[in-house]
């Protein structure tokens, strides 16, 4: 059946290829694009989605870089792959993504102060922290993560605000019993209680 198309349409005259489409310059979003919410409620509203808290990590030419990242999920499990969500308005986020590889750290329920220090603009986020380099990806693996997921960058989407970063996993690893995770809920840290 396709094959009878393409034979139509050369017939006709028309083409048979489609060039692609290119691809839209990162722009802030329009108000056309705003609903009508206000932008507090918005956060008050989503806050009751308790959610895990990851610090995702990477190392170029200037050395380690990382920040704190709540929107987190794992997406594919054949490809293996990930998504974080990243402000455009990041400044680490242009380094991880020239290094074109990273590191997910898990956090556990321990890890608040290295989650808010990581949370930080601008400050220096590995001072007084060790790290071992990410087997696959050698990005930052750090100490006491319950899980980590070492990635390459697969793509990359825009989403409002924010860029959608999907990652394709090259090696993972957890904790002999992992403990509890460090949880996020209406602005706070929390444990989970089972």
């Amino acid at each position: 059946m396709a094959a009878t198309a393409v034979r139509y349409l050369r017939s006709a005259g028309a083409p048979t290829a489609v060039e692609p489409l290119p691809r839209p310059a990162l722009r802030a979003v329009r108000d056309d694009e705003r609903l009508p919410v206000d932008p507090a409620e918005f956060r008050r509203v989503l806050g009751h989605f308790a959610s895990g808290v990851t610090i995702v990590t990477a190392l170029d030419a200037d050395g380690a870089a990382g920040f704190a990242c709540q929107s987190f999920a794992s997406l594919s499990l054949d490809p293996p792959l990930i998504a974080f969500m990243v402000a455009r308005t990041s400044t680490t986020w242009p380094r991880i993504a020239r290094a074109g590889r990273f590191c997910v750290n898990i956090l556990g329920a321990g890890q608040g102060g290295l989650c808010r220090a990581f949370a930080v603009s601008g400050a220096d986020k590995f001072a007084g922290v060790d790290w071992t380099p990410a087997p696959s990806t050698g990005s930052p693996l750090l100490p006491d993560a319950p899980a980590w997921v070492d990635c390459t960058i697969a793509t990359v989407h825009t989403g409002g605000d924010h860029l959608i970063v999907v990652g394709r996993v090259e090696a993972l690893g957890a904790t002999a019993g992992g403990g509890d995770p460090l949880l996020f809920h209406r602005g706070r840290f929390g444990r989970f209680e089972g």
